[in-house]
């Protein structure tokens, strides 16, 4: 491996370690096996007790396009910020230790980048493993993430959930410099999507599974209370109401089931409220929600001029809304957005 030690690398790989004996050999194994060798792994130990950083020095080691960040624990952000200090190419590829990289990945993504200078970031599906462990609600989750295959894709469904999952994404070094991972109530990642897509950023997509996504009990999603879904309707809250929602104190709301509801409170603390409910349910039709009239569907139409949300749970409800309000003479991301 000492042939590649002194190649500039094409893309730097951030991977932020802890605890992580258990996964890191082989997720590093699949770093190693790329098809594109011009790479660099920083892999960032955040305090490990483990031998996590043993591990990663044997492969510093082995293969000088390894090298080994230790630092005292000090949490997710502060290890990401720290490894893209140390970032020496133009494009930095986000990996987890417990995850596995497809051999064409950083390749794929790399090419995807080149071929349009103007992508600040770009992801890739995920296959969600070991499959006994993937239940019901994390196969429509990975079937969710695997239909998003496009720009607009990203742009129109990042009010649902992150559209691309953190451990697939490829950044350019100058994006994430300027803008850095911060600490909020809300998850990183999906924190630095919103803030790019909200300064106009784009992001795209390559449309095939380039990671290996690993499903056990000690995942992060499991544990971190900025990663319940309070703490991603937060976001979603802080988000609409300085962007979408920027010169509007009221707001149609169309679905008042549990997700409509947590979305309405969200959106409470920074002044915004329905003034007006779309819904299905008859026993709510024609009645008051917190001084907002319920209406059916095909009252929208006279109601132009003021934002809908449309808080509607399932892919399917959300094509037929989508479909109602674009018949209605509504323009996605204009006129409205899907929050879920």
């Amino acid at each position: 491996m000492a042939a590649f030690a002194d190649l500039q690398p094409r893309v730097s790989v951030l991977l932020p370690s802890f605890e992580a004996a258990d996964t890191l050999q082989s997720c590093l194994e699949s770093v190693r096996r790329q098809t594109l060798h011009e790479f660099e792994c920083i892999v960032v130990d955040d305090g490990s007790s483990d031998r996590t950083a043993e591990i990663a020095a044997e492969f510093t080691a082995q293969d000088h396009r390894f090298r080994l960040l230790r630092r005292p624990h000090e949490g997710l952000v502060a290890s990401l910020n720290a490894g893209t200090d140390l970032c020496r190419a133009p494009l930095i590829a986000r990996m987890d230790a417990d995850d596995l990289m497809h051999s064409d990945r950083l390749q794929l993504q790399a090419a995807a980048m080149g071929g349009d200078p103007e992508l600040a970031l770009v992801g890739s599906h995920v296959r969600i493993f070991p499959r006994s462990r993937v239940g019901p609600g994390l196969r429509t989750y990975e079937k969710w993430l695997g239909s998003i295959n496009s720009e607009q894709r990203i742009a129109e469904d990042a009010f649902i959930e992150c559209p691309l999952a953190h451990p697939t994404w490829m950044l350019r070094r100058e994006i994430l410099e300027a803008f850095a991972y911060r600490e909020q109530a809300w998850s990183e990642d999906y924190d630095l999507l919103l803030r790019l897509l909200e300064r106009g950023e784009r992001i795209g997509v390559v449309p095939r599974r380039l990671v290996s996504w690993r499903e056990h009990p000690g995942r992060l999603t499991h544990s971190a209370q900025n990663l319940r879904v309070e703490s991603f309707v937060a976001a979603k809250a802080a988000f609409l109401a300085r962007g979408f929602l920027r010169e509007h104190d009221h707001y149609i709301l169309w679905g008042y089931g549990a997700t409509g509801r947590t979305l309405r409170r969200a959106l409470l603390p920074y002044g915004r409220q329905p003034s007006h409910i779309i819904e299905l349910h008859p026993g709510r039709l024609g009645q008051k929600i917190h001084g907002a009239p319920v209406l059916p569907p095909e009252a929208v139409a006279g109601l132009r001029g003021r934002p809908v949300l449309a808080s509607v749970a399932g892919a399917g409800p959300r094509t037929l809304v989508r479909a109602a309000l674009a018949n209605a003479g509504f323009k996605e991301r204009h006129d409205f957005l899907c929050v879920a």
